[in-house]
């Protein structure tokens, strides 16, 4: 299991990116920026989760650390 956040502050498209702390990212948002979502089995299982808390937000998968759920 992996420990993912998501950042709490839009890219310039309106996505919030998740990112994968377990195995880092040198696009993770600064610590003041994180919302922890826990350990997960999956980016995917981490973005449904974020999905359900924040349903109105535009969640995606970082490029670099959560490829496989990098949509937009």
């Amino acid at each position: 299991m992996s420990k993912f956040v998501i950042n709490k502050n839009q890219q310039a498209n309106g996505d919030h990116e998740i990112h994968n702390a377990t195995t880092g990212c040198q696009y993770m948002p600064n610590n003041e920026n994180q919302v922890d979502l826990g350990y997960h089995n999956t980016c995917q299982e981490a973005v449904a989760d974020a999905k359900i808390k924040w349903p109105k937000n535009r969640i995606n998968g970082c490029y670099y650390c959560c490829i496989n759920c990098h949509t937009s």
